[in-house]
């Protein structure tokens, strides 16, 4: 007798351990897609007017947007570049200078930027007069961009 009640007991079991277990692959899945479901209604593009920033609208933006989505440091050094070429090394070191006194989050970068402004003044004026232009803006980095060029 007691076999026959062993095996009422697991047949008793069966359809709810079949349950379980279609529940145990099925809930995974469920949730994983309403999560990521949740994550693109978010709007992460900070712009209130537009509920959700889609993935052609991402593709659509001009360079103007980008530009804006890159690194406050990389902005400076690329802007301060163009002046190297377009006036002098001392006009982009003063408004580097500048920059990092408006912005002392800049102050970390400082460094890197002035010794790609003096790798860039050797290639433009060559190493004699891109030194010409050297002060202590962010140490003496600019002077070692210079020795780094040239050397």
């Amino acid at each position: 007798m007691k076999h026959s009640t062993n095996q009422q007991t697991r047949r008793g079991r069966g359809p709810a351990r079949r349950i379980g277990r279609s529940l145990a692959l099925v809930l995974p899945v469920v949730l994983v897609l309403s999560g990521t479901l949740a994550v693109t209604r978010v709007n992460w593009s900070g712009n209130p007017s537009s509920p959700v920033l889609t993935a052609a609208d991402a593709s659509s933006s001009d360079a103007s947007s980008r530009a804006a989505a890159r690194a406050p440091q990389d902005v400076l050094r690329d802007q301060l570049l163009a002046e190297l070429q377009e006036e002098n090394p001392g006009v982009a070191l003063t408004h580097l200078q500048e920059a990092v006194n408006g912005r002392p989050s800049l102050a970390k970068h400082c460094a890197s930027i002035a010794r790609a402004l003096g790798r860039a003044a050797v290639r433009v004026y060559g190493p004699t007069r891109a030194q010409s232009y050297a002060r202590p803006v962010c140490d003496t980095a600019f002077a070692s961009g210079v020795a780094a060029a040239h050397g």
